[in-house]
């Protein structure tokens, strides 16, 4: 769409929204025993499972709104080494960065959520064009296909990214599966991801309670998330970074010194779009 928008960290492209120093401390993080990441490549499913992840961990009690979202479930890229330090915990870490450009661990868990590339692209499409600013002109979806088959956009090729995680997706600490699963038997796949997060603890929990169970399912829908992600990338930027001393990322103060480029983009979609299947 506008490759001028991206920038190379290490020889990743990502949007120049984000700050090199945040997004090599992702790279460069060691895994904990007890973290929890969930590891999709973008628009693919990642911020319904996030969602689902902390309605699980907080008992249908899940953010209200996107900053107390992103301390819960952070975004690691972007918002740095402090994420896992000052997330609550039991959390999710969320990072797209491929498998080969990040440290993996044997005991940590993975959620790796695949998505017909189709539908990807036109979702993809979507939401970096909210993203993009109105001085860039071409903003075809044809132009945007070219540079997704090519790889030329956040975090690379489709297929580069997916196929590592295939690899892995019998690992017993890898949970592996279809946006279009998760879109088609959701309850399953809830508690599939609630055995992973803990059996005793999550999984036989919400076997046990209907009603504990239904009041995820209901808060995870599409039309509460849409309420809770009804929010601009700077609005929440200046959020995070008016928190509470005791809640506050230094990591994310890079923000502040550097600035937050705020000006009239084209309309997109936010973080929460139509949610379907085969909108190709």
């Amino acid at each position: 769409m506008n490759e001028d928008s991206l920038i190379q960290v290490d020889g990743l492209l990502v949007n120049d929204f984000l700050r090199a120093e945040n997004v090599r401390a992702a790279m460069n993080y060691q895994p904990r025993d007890d973290d929890v990441f969930i590891a999709t490549y973008p628009k693919c499913g990642t911020t319904w499972t996030q969602y689902i992840v902390c309605n699980i961990f907080t008992g249908g009690n899940a953010p209200n709104n996107v900053t107390d979202f992103l301390l819960q479930a952070p975004y690691f890229d972007f918002m740095g080494a402090d994420a896992p330090k000052k997330m609550p915990r039991p959390g999710a870490l969320m990072t797209p960065l491929p498998f080969s450009m990040r440290r993996h661990s044997n005991k940590a868990r993975y959620i790796y959520v695949a998505r017909n590339p189709y539908d990807c692209a036109v979702s993809y499409y979507h939401y970096l064009l909210g993203h993009t600013p109105k001085s860039c002109s071409d903003v075809s979806f044809e132009t945007f296909v070219k540079a997704f088959i090519a790889g030329r956009v956040p975090y690379g090729d489709y297929f580069d990214h997916l196929i590592p995680w295939y690899e892995h997706r019998q690992d017993p600490n890898v949970l592996f599966f279809t946006y279009e699963d998760l879109k088609k038997d959701t309850s399953s796949w809830v508690l599939k991801i609630a055995d992973l997060l803990g059996k005793q603890e999550y999984g036989d929990a919400l076997r046990a309670d209907s009603k504990l169970f239904q009041r995820i399912l209901d808060s995870c829908s599409l039309g509460n998330m849409r309420e809770v992600f009804d929010c601009r990338c700077d609005g929440f930027v200046d959020a995070l970074l008016e928190l509470p001393e005791d809640k506050r990322l230094e990591s994310m103060e890079v923000y502040r010194k550097k600035g937050v480029t705020k000006q009239e983009s084209h309309e997109g979609s936010g973080r929460v779009r139509k949610g379907k299947i085969g909108d190709w």
